[in-house]
């Protein structure tokens, strides 16, 4: 029986297309490079900011991706909060798990700081328990290091946690953590893809989650 869920967040919870959009061009431009169509970015949705500029840039340099990174946090500090939604059902499905007694968190490559932001902007921050952002471990998904870390902090087996996400970096990451998954089809990533990872779940959306959750 699960006693707690954890959620990515891009495309899982919620949507910051147009302001990653905005911070990922910025950094691009600021280093020379040219601006990339708002799909391909998408497609980016859920890497690491350095493993997002080799992606969209087909550079691989070291120096040249910190750079990225630095540009697009500083962008992303005047634009992300404002340029984020949450999607319709994310609170109401937070309310219920709660109501439920089951705690939550989220482990996501996003900056700690930028999600708090967030969810205290849009109302979630008392729904949730823990929140673990990029900066916050040492490898980032899709190494287990922060689904494992909320599991300890929680105090709870493998088996007793829920991990929920939109995207294969997130499948990988239930995988190596050993975690249950639930994908959600949110994002830009098709259902079949996510069959080699022998998810519990493949819904449409966090309805379908809390749905499989009450069945118990």
């Amino acid at each position: 029986m699960y006693k707690a869920v954890i959620f990515d967040f891009d495309y899982t919870l919620g949507d910051s297309t147009p302001g990653i959009v905005a911070s990922a061009n910025y950094a691009l431009q600021k280093l020379g490079y040219p601006a990339q169509e708002t799909e391909a970015i998408c497609r980016t949705i859920g890497l690491t900011l350095r493993e997002t500029f080799r992606v969209l840039t087909g550079v691989a340099d070291p120096a040249e991706a910190q750079g990225y990174d630095d540009y697009f946090h500083e962008k992303a500090e005047q634009v992300m909060t404002d340029g984020t939604c949450l999607f319709p059902d994310a609170l109401p499905v937070l309310t219920a798990l709660k109501g439920r007694g089951l705690r939550t968190a989220i482990v996501t490559t996003k900056a700690h700081r930028t999600i708090q932001r967030i969810a205290d902007h849009l109302g979630a921050s008392p729904l949730l328990d823990e929140i673990v952002g990029g900066d916050d471990v040492s490898r980032e998904k899709p190494d287990p290091e922060g689904l494992l870390g909320v599991l300890g902090h929680f105090g709870l087996t493998k088996t007793e946690a829920l991990y929920v996400g939109d995207s294969l970096v997130d499948a990988k990451t239930a995988q190596a953590a050993a975690v249950p998954f639930a994908a959600v089809l949110t994002g830009t990533t098709p259902a079949e893809a996510f069959a080699p990872y022998q998810p519990v779940l493949i819904g449409e959306n966090l309805r379908a989650v809390e749905a499989y959750l009450a069945r118990g």
